[in-house]
């Protein structure tokens, strides 16, 4: 069954944008190597060390869902209908866009709540694993009991200010691991969630 798994490159102090949510300081990672990983779409290729590389490629071969809110599908323009990841994206939202341009890419827009999002992800995603890209809805997985893992790309950078990776917790969640990539100019650090803690 498929592990639901949050991701985010977070800097140090535990923001994942700048209070404008720029990701700048966060996302250099991902051209700052030489070893070329494509993704499903033509505009994003990645160019990152080998370490980084060999991570985001088994990423890419594990993940088959992936769940994001409205607020980030509304920043990044729902990535033009082709999310990087090139799985079906379920966006957690109260009302469906109207004026969606992509009406045939694998975007389902899940108005009855995150547990029928997470449902709906893991049966597309069959064995393989469904990511979370936003920090709201990774915590209210974790709020919910929902959430099995959480991947950390540590960026040696200090915000001071900005969008927690987990600001709002309802209560204390203990992690094992984690499991450690040295990257170039981050560290990949892998937790598992601990049940019933």
């Amino acid at each position: 069954m498929a592990d639901v798994i949050a991701n985010m490159s977070m800097s140090i102090d535990g923001f994942v944008a700048d209070p404008q949510d720029g990701i700048d300081h966060l996302f250099g990672w991902f051209g700052n190597g030489d070893v070329e990983v494509p993704t499903a779409v033509e505009w994003a290729t990645f160019k990152t060390s080998e370490a980084s590389a060999k991570m985001l490629r088994d990423a890419m071969d594990n993940v088959g869902a992936l769940i994001t809110g409205r607020r980030l599908f509304n920043l990044t323009q729902g990535w033009g209908g082709a999310h990087p990841m090139g799985v079906p994206v379920f966006v957690v939202t109260h009302e469906e866009p109207a004026d969606w341009p992509h009406p045939d890419a694998p975007f389902t827009f899940v108005t009855d709540g995150l547990e029928s999002a997470v449902e709906q992800a893991k049966k597309v995603a069959g064995d393989k694993n469904v990511a979370v890209a936003s920090t709201t809805i990774a915590q209210q997985c974790l709020d919910l009991g929902l959430l099995d893992g959480i991947q950390v790309d540590l960026i040696p950078v200090l915000l001071g200010d900005g969008v927690r990776f987990f600001g709002n917790l309802d209560k204390t969640i203990t992690l094992t691991g984690p499991e450690v990539v040295e990257g170039t100019g981050v560290t990949h650090l892998s937790y598992r969630v601990t049940r019933g803690a």
